[in-house]
């Protein structure tokens, strides 16, 4: 049995999402990208090859969707189910805060999108194949969700496209809803030995996204890559499910200390809140397809 994980890591063409994708290369495992750009992924993908070490050298690949698009996403999960044998572990990194435009040809929110519809449904339709991997390394596959510090409640007429919110408001809905729904989905697959945390992995990182959004951050994006990384394949985590880590509690939101595992917010251990949402989300996706 070989501890070499196959990863695949969304949004990894930038930020903690790419730097998570080299350490993980780097220290032997397969590691597969996303990117909306098939360019950007492309050269980020020749970055990770030259300093991935052993078979996964020549096993760094990826793939390009727009998560602004479920269908697009819902292409990717195909495309994947169709090169991958198995998969160890996912990490749903692809975010968004500030856009040009704020809403997807659908009319719904793109951080509502981007942040968490496209996450759910890619997640749901990869959940085969990471039930498949259990028997062919030690530990339980993985799935791991990025949260935020910003969670706050989800407003529906939002969520459904029916008004509008600012860029802060729509991004810390988004980041609940994930969060909420990572809770749900790891009492979901806890018969089938998969693990899922939500992660907040810092606040203010120093990342390209932050940087647009703020103009300034508080901690290396080093911080953020280091516990996506450690959540992925550490043997430290391999009983830990259903719960939350926030990157910011031992220090603060400011410096690089390593965070411990604490409380997300209060909706995200509300069984009767989790379970409005996922009606509403059905909803939402109903009217899509």
């Amino acid at each position: 049995m070989s501890k070499t994980k196959t990863i695949l890591i969304t949004g990894s063409t930038d930020g903690i999402g790419k730097l998570a994708a080299l350490k993980l290369a780097e220290a032997g495992h397969q590691v597969y990208l996303h990117g909306r750009d098939a360019e950007k992924l492309a050269n980020v993908i020749t970055e990770v090859k030259a300093v991935a070490r052993g078979e996964a050298v020549d096993r760094v690949d990826g793939f390009v969707a727009d998560f602004s698009d479920l269908t697009a996403v819902l292409k990717m999960a195909s495309d994947v189910n169709e090169k991958l044998p198995k998969l160890d572990v996912l990490i749903n990194n692809a975010g968004i805060y500030t856009t040009s435009a704020a809403t997807t040809k659908d009319n719904l929110d793109i951080r509502f999108v981007v942040n968490y519809l496209a996450p759910y449904e890619l997640t749901n339709a990869l959940l085969p194949l990471l039930k498949q991997s259990g028997e062919s390394y030690i530990g339980n596959p993985r799935i791991v969700n990025l949260s935020s510090a910003a969670q706050t409640p989800i407003s529906y007429e939002a969520f459904a496209g029916q008004t509008s919110l600012e860029d802060k408001a729509a991004y810390a809905q988004s980041k609940l809803a994930l969060t909420m729904w990572s809770m749900a989905l790891a009492d979901k697959v806890i018969n089938d030995d998969i693990n899922v945390i939500a992660v907040n992995p810092g606040s203010l990182l120093n990342t390209k996204m932050v940087d647009e959004a703020y103009g300034q951050y508080w901690s290396s994006a080093d911080k953020g890559a280091n516990i996506l990384t450690e959540l992925a394949v550490s043997d430290e985590f391999a009983n830990d499910t259903g719960k939350y880590f926030d990157n910011d509690i031992k220090d603060g939101a400011h410096g690089d200390a390593r965070g411990e595992f604490g409380q997300p917010h209060a909706d995200a251990l509300d069984k009767e809140a989790i379970a409005e949402l996922e009606r509403q989300t059905q909803q939402v996706l109903q009217s899509l397809y």
